[in-house]
């Protein structure tokens, strides 16, 4: 035997609205509310998915000459993916979502001094609209402040939830070594990502 419950709304015992159906629209709880669902939120039987979108993660395996002791903007040319075309892999490197938002971004590049042994200071920082947010350094203190005595290679990373206003915002990466002769700087084995936190 099958028993069906017909109702357009249902009530808490305060008499506010907890599902109501008007026009083939269900409304769960109301403006304000926390709702909490249990289980699988689903649209005829096929799961409704909840996705951590805009988001875009970018990678150069090859060097990038960097001028020594300066910060320099970091380039990403290779996209593993950009789900809303957001990222910039060709001309200014940037990601400027047009969804407003907390996002999640992160970021690391390899330090690899011209000459062997030769790395001082390593700092990777992620920049939002061309300000300093966030970043990691590598340093190297020595008493003999020779170049025998620095890094062969440093792999600072850097990670941080950044607010968006989802039109003008965005987010780059930079990156600083110094060496202890100016022998020459370059960056590697880079990597730049972002996506937008579900709250």
């Amino acid at each position: 035997m099958t028993a069906i419950l017909k109702v357009d709304t249902i009530q808490d015992t305060s008499g506010n609205n907890i599902i109501n159906e008007s026009s083939d629209t269900i409304t769960i709880g109301a403006s304000g509310d926390t709702t909490n669902i249990i289980g699988t939120l689903q649209n005829n039987g096929s799961a409704v998915a909840v996705a951590n979108t805009p988001a875009f993660e970018a990678y150069t395996t090859g060097l990038q000459a960097i001028t020594e002791n300066a910060y320099v903007k970091m380039t990403f040319a290779t996209e593993v993916f950009d789900t809303a075309g957001a990222y910039d892999n060709s001309s200014n490197y940037r990601f400027t979502p047009q969804t407003a938002g907390k996002y999640f971004v992160y970021a690391k590049g390899t330090a690899d001094p011209s000459s062997y042994e030769n790395g001082r200071t390593a700092i990777l920082k992620i920049y939002k609209n061309g300000s300093a947010l966030e970043y990691t350094k590598y340093d190297t203190m020595t008493g003999g402040n020779s170049s025998a005595d620095g890094f062969t290679s440093a792999t600072p990373s850097a990670r941080a939830v950044v607010d968006m206003n989802g039109s003008s915002d965005y987010l780059e990466a930079y990156f600083l070594l110094n060496t202890w002769n100016d022998s020459g700087a370059q960056v590697g084995s880079k990597q730049f990502g972002a996506y937008k936190i579900i709250t």
